[in-house]
């Protein structure tokens, strides 16, 4: 699976939560291949842009890209990278604790 960062300006978030959105159930959805979306503020990124990790094959990447564009375009490498660190360390933390829960 390969790791891309799209960021977007905040004040086209509705936009793009309707793409992410949309047909949830088809075979090349948004829903289908997962994605999280995290606003800059929060994470200590750009406070007026919202991001969106996506991990998928190159395939869908490829498609995802077409239908983001003039919404939202893939992250500088640095701030991809960073972003990438922070929600793989935020999914290693729910897995553990999940651990000890159930431990």
């Amino acid at each position: 699976m390969t790791k891309h960062v799209y960021e977007c300006d905040l004040q086209k978030k509705k936009d793009l939560t309707a793409i992410l959105e949309k047909d949830p159930y088809a075979e090349d959805s948004f829903a289908k291949s997962g994605y999280k979306t995290k606003e800059g503020a929060i994470i200590g990124e750009d406070k007026a842009k919202l991001y969106v990790f996506i991990s998928a094959d190159d395939a869908f990447l490829k498609k995802a890209e077409e239908k983001l564009k003039g919404i939202a375009a893939r992250a500088k490498e640095e701030v991809e990278k960073r972003v990438i660190a922070l929600i793989e360390k935020e999914e290693e933390s729910a897995t553990s604790g999940f651990g000890d829960i159930f431990g």
